[in-house]
């Protein structure tokens, strides 16, 4: 049985939690994964782009495959051929506010629309096996907060699970995350509950649990270029004290290791092109980072990344 109960868990980030990605995060702690978002219509039409989204590794689990879309049958077919891929659990994205995803329908636009969320969630549970979750946001705008209807929904046409991410879609991820509704959505369901926004330390995991009872909290924006984060948070809720922050030799040492892992699935043009965002996120803040970050849209093999990042980081 898949236990969401007390986990700290990697949110699924579009460009961002792909393997490599996912594989250091679970190294350093984090309980549960899930892919990035996956069109349920681009795997009906056999799109090229979707075979290394759902590639997984044993040493992942448990793993859940987020799709998207809004026809309820179709998902619920691509759910079905989901199902054999050793995934843990199905997750359907309600809460992208990318434009074109909201302009088809789609991830936050299906807050919209509560009805349509009950069947599609109604269709994958009832066509596979696996537990089925939803992540949705506070609502669509602030008008129109209704996470804790959405959830009921959800719960009523079969959701194993709901995360719930504190912001609108109009507000993308800016302002403050509304801890509020996330406690209003646990006080409607009885299944559980994963809170989501602004979380980025231990003391906000005690935190966003005290005031929403969520039974378990999911780090998104927090995680990019620091995979420590997970140990760190599960360090502070063992002990209430902070562990020291990696250094920049650790640093260097996790961006090396990540770009070769990146190589490795990905081919060397592709894997180090995608790594250059993650070298400006291990950076930030770090000295002479500025320099680096204004080189590495230059580089385009391993051993030009692994030059520039020593000459700045092992002065």
């Amino acid at each position: 049985m898949l236990d969401f109960k007390d986990k700290i868990i990697l949110a699924p980030m579009a460009g961002i939690c792909d393997l490599p990605f996912r594989l250091l995060c679970k190294e350093q702690g984090c309980d549960i994964l899930y892919t990035e978002m996956v069109s349920a219509k681009g795997m009906h039409y056999n799109n090229k782009n979707t075979g290394p989204l759902i590639m997984t590794d044993n040493r992942e689990k448990p793993i859940g495959v987020q799709i998207f879309g809004s026809e309820p049958e179709l998902m619920a077919e691509q759910a079905k051929k989901l199902q054999d891929k050793g995934f843990d659990f199905i997750d359907v994205n309600m809460g992208c506010p990318v434009p074109k995803i909201v302009n088809n329908g789609e991830g936050s636009a299906l807050m919209k629309n509560p009805k349509l969320i009950g069947e599609i969630v109604y269709a994958l549970a009832k066509a596979v096996d696996l537990p089925v979750t939803i992540k949705i946001r506070a609502g669509f705008s602030k008008e129109e907060l209704n996470a804790p209807e959405i959830a009921r929904i959800a719960q009523e046409s079969g959701a194993y699970a709901v995360a719930v991410h504190g912001r609108t879609r109009e507000q993308y991820y800016q302002g403050k995350a509304d801890w509020n509704i996330i406690k209003q959505v646990k006080e409607s369901v009885t299944i559980p509950v994963i809170g989501n926004g602004d979380v980025s330390s231990g003391q906000d995991v005690i935190k966003i649990k005290q005031e929403t009872g969520c039974d378990s909290v999911m780090i998104g924006r927090a995680a990019k270029g620091n995979p420590w984060i997970f140990r760190e948070v599960k360090h502070f809720l063992e002990t209430r004290e902070e562990l020291i922050r990696p250094s920049s030799l650790d640093i260097r040492d996790m961006m090396l290791r990540h770009a070769k892992m990146m190589i490795e699935y990905k081919g060397e043009y592709t894997g180090i092109h995608e790594m250059r965002k993650h070298v400006a996120w291990y950076t930030q803040g770090l000295k002479d980072s500025s320099k680096l970050r204004a080189s590495i849209n230059q580089v385009e093999t391993y051993e030009e990344m692994e030059s520039l990042i020593n000459q700045t980081l092992c002065k």
